[in-house]
């Protein structure tokens, strides 16, 4: 579950996963039809502050945050299968532990287009990005980067239709679109004909030499917003308890992502050495509705990056750091709004992660990370966290 591979490992296991599912004696979906994989999470957190604090600047935007003490992580079940000569399908269902299921994916995947076509459909993670695919217990550190969980809400989860087409070169070239509802946030999901959100992205990659392999991409995301509602904004300092806004308009993102890894000499199972990147840039305007009340013109560009690195300095040992920042950026509002919203927030969201994780085994991982959150403005954050993340059953490959 946690093993490092390749950039032409990973392609192969991802082209051969479906076509190996009728070999006899091979992958998992063939002995068990269809295969179920079960992942067992939770944390301790120690936090100064309140979690539920956006960072600053960021408080039209949603906020995942942390739980104090001891917390049931989300349970993940997933069943994999293929259908016929045709199709394979996967689920991904989330087990929230204060009850109820949520579906994470659940889509029907092409194995036979060929041309290096795939065609998915149904609903699953958006492939922008480099963390956007990757599940929650496949992520280097307990959390995800500041600007995944201030413009992304984690991840953006899609229902609609993605077509990816891998070029038959030597190097790793993958071109990829998607059609969507608009379900995840920034979207809105509402009740219409058509397309809510679209997203383009393109991948390179290649291995140089038996040691090293890198990844880098480009994404673009449109989407609209809908009378999507903000409660309890601080837009002035006279009103600390906040406001409620409505915000409907146009969101366009664009993003870059880079990962380079390093195994000497090939042996992955003893030292790897991982470094990554990303950044996001978001661009919305239309209309504001300050307070419920007050509508009026509104725009503001805001971005983030983080770059991030993760060590095995021997097997089964792992150490990584992190540094996550944001820009607010300025607003631009109308005149029916200049005095009711705050334009410079004046201030960089920050925040410098450690981490150290052990793994038994490729099925379980224990993990230790602190933090100096800096993201909220005057309440610096020591954060402290413990992990654990157990597979049972069988479960497919991560990719690169």
């Amino acid at each position: 579950m946690f093993t490092h591979i390749t950039m032409r490992a990973a392609i192969t296991v991802l082209l051969c996963h479906a076509a190996l599912a009728y070999a006899v004696g091979g992958n998992s979906e063939a002995a068990f039809n269809p295969a179920f994989s079960l992942i067992l999470s939770g944390t301790y957190g120690n936090l100064q502050h309140d979690p539920a604090l956006p960072a600053t600047g960021f408080a039209m935007n949603p906020n995942p945050g942390h739980g104090q003490g001891f917390n049931l992580g989300e349970s993940e079940m997933g069943i994999f299968a293929s259908i016929d000569p045709e199709f394979r399908g996967v689920a991904t269902l989330a087990l929230s532990p204060v009850g109820g299921i949520s579906v994470e994916n659940a889509f029907v995947q092409t194995t036979s287009l060929g041309d290096g076509l795939n065609l998915k459909f149904g609903r699953f993670f958006s492939g922008l990005g480099y963390l956007n695919e990757q599940h929650a217990h496949a992520w280097d550190f307990v959390d995800q980067p500041l600007v995944y969980a201030s413009l992304w809400n984690n991840q953006l989860g899609e229902d609609g239709v993605q077509l990816k087409w891998l070029a038959p070169t030597d190097m790793f070239v993958e071109i990829g679109a998607e059609l969507g509802k608009g379900r995840g946030f920034p979207g809105t999901d509402t009740a219409k004909n058509g397309s809510g959100a679209d997203v383009l992205f393109a991948h390179i990659g290649d291995d140089i030499g038996v040691e090293q392999s890198w990844r880098a991409g480009v994404s673009l995301h449109q989407t609209r917003r809908e009378k999507a509602l903000s409660a309890n904004v601080p837009d002035l300092p006279a009103t600390p308890g906040g406001v409620s806004n409505s915000f409907s308009g146009d969101s366009r993102t664009v993003g870059a992502d880079f990962v380079w890894k390093y195994a000497p000499n090939g042996n992955a199972l003893a030292n790897t050495w991982k470094v990554q990147g990303e950044y996001f840039r978001r661009r919305e305007n239309g209309v504001l509705t300050y307070n419920l009340l007050t509508p009026g013109d509104y725009a503001v560009t805001q971005s983030g990056w983080y770059v991030q690195s993760v060590y095995q300095f021997m097997p089964r040992w792992r150490i990584g750091a992190r540094y996550d920042r944001l820009d607010p950026g300025v607003a631009q509002v109308g005149a029916a709004n200049a005095a009711n919203v705050i334009g410079d927030y004046g201030y960089t969201p920050r925040r410098t992660s450690l981490m150290l994780d052990y793994s038994p085994s490729e099925f379980s991982r224990l993990r230790v990370q602190a933090a100096h959150d800096a993201s909220r403005q005057a309440l610096p954050d020591n954060q402290l966290f413990v992990q654990y993340i157990m597979s049972l059953g069988a479960h497919g490959a991560h990719q690169f």
